[in-house]
């Protein structure tokens, strides 16, 4: 066979065709394609959003109250343990945990019986020693006269006066047994010394109870008023005391508001309280100092061992405040966005020393006429440009309340 390659007649045939006009037409169709695709795009192109509308408010300077709240804990105006002043066994129990007492009610019976013939012991003993001056001073009155006629020495008289006296000084011994005996007799009635309410009973009738037991018979409390203690640091210290007058403690205690018990139920109790007393010094392992608050307490609604928290506030003024609801928090720092001339946002931290109401109090961070966004922050960034919006009555409300 010829080593030449055969052509089909076909495609000669087609190599006589003009390929001008088809690449022309390639060219053109792939043009049309470029354009409506670039035209396509810059259809889809995404316009930038407008800027956001915000409600903002100058910030102003005012005098306000802050309220703190510090853990509390309340006692009777009086709790007293009742303990047994003898030893013996537990008699009677007059009353019942949680009774109501008053002053000088019995409440126990110890066993008096021991206790009755040390009494009737010491009652023979102070007779023997009266019966033994009696002859004491016999004695004296017979040597008196035999002495004045020298008929017995004066050494015997005065042996006999010395006798004398021995056995005086052995009656007030005798009477002090006797009065010793009385009063352990009368400690054998256990009584109220306050009007109170009686605490648990862990001795039952019967048991053997003592001077020295740990455990005291009951508690009775004195509930008629409460005192609820509770501490400031050294700093709330400082500011709390330097807004009254007054040269000393006690002068600035007597012009101190009345502060407010918040209850376990995060209720107000409905009466208020007057701070009475300051530690005398501040407690070197908390470096806090301890105050007492009195409540009176008539119906008898709180008792010893309640817990709660003292609201107490605290006068500032020129205070700058901010709300709430225009700050964020971030990192355990608190931020708010101020606006500048040019309506954009900055995020500025603050630092917040209490709070009133649904305000913060400021420290520093912004000042009296700085603009700041009231809402709509969560999404906001640092310099973006805002539309602001005219402070309405209900939003200075806000910014001015309290």
């Amino acid at each position: 066979m010829n080593s030449e390659t055969i052509i089909p007649k076909t495609i000669i045939s087609n190599t006589n065709l003009n390929p001008i006009p088809i690449m022309k037409k390639i060219t053109f169709l792939i043009l049309m394609a470029v354009l409506l695709i670039s035209c396509a795009d810059k259809s889809q192109a995404p316009t930038a959003p407008p800027a956001p509308i915000l409600p903002v408010a100058a910030i102003k300077i005012e005098n306000t109250i802050t309220d703190s709240e510090y853990p509390a804990s309340i006692q009777g105006k009086v709790d007293v343990e009742i303990r047994p002043q003898v030893n013996g066994n537990l008699d009677k129990v007059y009353v019942d945990e949680g009774s109501y007492v008053t002053k000088g009610q019995t409440l126990f019976k110890i066993n008096e019986r021991p206790y009755r013939e040390q009494l009737n012991n010491a009652l023979a003993n102070l007779h023997g020693a009266e019966a033994a001056l009696i002859n004491a001073q016999l004695e004296v009155d017979k040597l008196t006269p035999l002495v004045l006629n020298k008929v017995v020495s004066d050494y015997q008289l005065k042996s006999a006066k010395s006798s004398y006296r021995i056995a005086a000084s052995n009656i007030e011994q005798a009477k002090a047994m006797v009065a010793s005996a009385r009063i352990n007799l009368g400690y054998t009635n256990v009584t109220a010394s306050v009007n109170g309410y009686i605490g648990r009973l862990p001795k039952k009738q019967g048991s053997l109870v003592s001077a020295s037991d740990i455990e005291p018979l009951t508690t009775l409390s004195d509930v008629h008023e409460v005192v609820a203690y509770f501490s400031l640091s050294e700093t709330d210290f400082i500011n709390f005391k330097s807004q009254y007058a007054g040269n000393t403690i006690s002068d600035k205690i007597k012009k101190l508001p009345p502060v407010t018990l918040i209850l376990a139920d995060n209720n107000a109790y409905p009466q208020t309280g007057k701070i009475d007393m300051v530690d005398g010094q501040f407690d070197k392992t908390t470096g806090a100092i301890t105050l007492r608050a009195t409540f009176p307490n008539a119906n008898g609604t709180l008792r010893s061992g309640n817990t709660g928290k003292i609201r107490l506030g605290i006068q500032h003024e020129d205070a700058i405040l901010v709300p709430q609801s225009a700050t964020v928090e971030m990192q355990d720092k608190i931020f708010v966005f101020t606006l500048n001339k040019e309506n954009k946002v900055s995020k500025i931290p603050i630092t917040v020393i209490g709070k009133s109401g649904t305000n913060y109090l400021i420290k520093d961070g912004v000042k009296s006429g700085d603009q700041i966004v009231l809402s709509g922050i969560d999404k906001l960034q640092e310099g973006q440009l805002i539309q602001p919006e005219k402070s309405t009555p209900k939003v200075a409300q806000i910014i001015n309340k309290k």
